[in-house]
């Protein structure tokens, strides 16, 4: 037990036969119970596992693949079965540093509800990380930043992070998103029940492994899912349970830059195609909405990263 606590450790696998054992073993004894989550793997990682003589050890199958989210849910209901108090999540091909979990675990007795490693202060494992994922990382953590709210959080891919269970079963985990975009989904739906987050430094291993995640998916599959996650976070947090200037900002800055660029982009075309040019009337119509909006927006922004700051001064004094 940790002060009390019992700990859990969810580690999710698929295809990890190689690195499975190594990720099981460096976990410390401060930890109740360790739950593997198999998400049909092709390869002999259930029986690597059961091989390992650890009485905290608990194998779970998938009978289908669902998926990073989907296997790592499944063993957080099993923690919560056990009465965990806090679930720490791990990749199971040997990236994380395990030896770091303490400070991993420790914010979440200094106030905050979840905290996540932030590989990003580490210039040595930086540059052992490839260069297309590390431009992939910089672009989500952006993207991401913007989406969920927590300007506070780097590296949002990252999926070493530590939950209490009090604000995990705040959480819709059945309709958590199944797949990679699973922890950027979860720092945004903390954000809309106010959760405390904040990032602690802990370097990655790079060596064996072989990621399936590619630079190409990212680029077309998050964007999408970030404006629509964006969007419905904006409802619930700041319209549907407390009505706020910042929603105000957000909805109406939206549909000025939007109007704007759909009247620009129809006189754009016409002139086109009657060969005319736009009077300069028009071209004033169609930028003002659009920088009206961009400040309404921005402003929005600049409101939500102060109260993280003076939320984050809260927790410290």
């Amino acid at each position: 037990m940790l002060s009390g606590k019992t700990v859990i450790c969810v580690i999710p696998a698929y295809n990890v036969q190689d690195q499975i054992s190594r990720t099981v073993k460096g976990i410390g004894s401060y930890v109740d119970f360790i739950i593997v989550v198999d998400d049909r793997s092709a390869d002999g990682t259930c029986d690597v596992v059961r091989q390992i003589q650890d009485e905290r050890l608990i194998l779970l199958k998938n009978e289908v693949n669902m998926g990073v989210g989907g296997a790592t849910v499944n063993g957080l209901k099993k923690g919560i079965e056990l009465q965990g108090d806090i679930f720490i999540k791990v990749d199971g091909d040997d990236q994380m540093d395990t030896e770091k979990m303490v400070d991993l675990i420790t914010p979440l007795f200094q106030g905050y509800d979840y905290t996540k490693a932030n590989r990003f202060l580490h210039s040595k494992e930086l540059n052992q990380m490839p260069m297309l994922r590390l431009i992939g990382n910089f672009l989500l953590t952006f993207l991401t930043k913007i989406a969920s709210g927590y300007w506070n959080v780097f590296d949002p891919q990252n999926g070493y992070y530590a939950i209490k269970r009090s604000v995990l079963e705040l959480l819709p985990l059945d309709n958590l998103h199944n797949r990679y975009f699973f922890e950027n989904d979860i720092l945004i739906n903390l954000n809309i029940i106010r959760a405390r987050v904040c990032d602690v430094p802990i370097g990655a291993r790079y060596a064996d492994e072989k990621s399936s995640l590619k630079i190409w998916k990212i680029l077309l599959y998050f964007p999408p899912l970030l404006v629509r996650r964006f969007l419905r976070r904006v409802y619930k947090k700041y319209i549907l349970y407390d009505f706020s200037v910042i929603g105000f900002f957000y909805i109406v800055g939206l549909l000025l830059m939007s109007l704007g660029s759909l009247f620009g982009a129809y006189h754009w075309f016409r002139s086109v195609w009657t060969d005319m040019v736009a009077s300069t009337g028009t071209v004033m119509i169609a930028v003002l909405p659009i920088i009206l909006g961009f400040q309404l927006f921005l402003q929005a922004m600049v409101i939500e990263i102060q109260e993280i700051k003076d939320q984050s001064a809260i927790i410290k004094k």
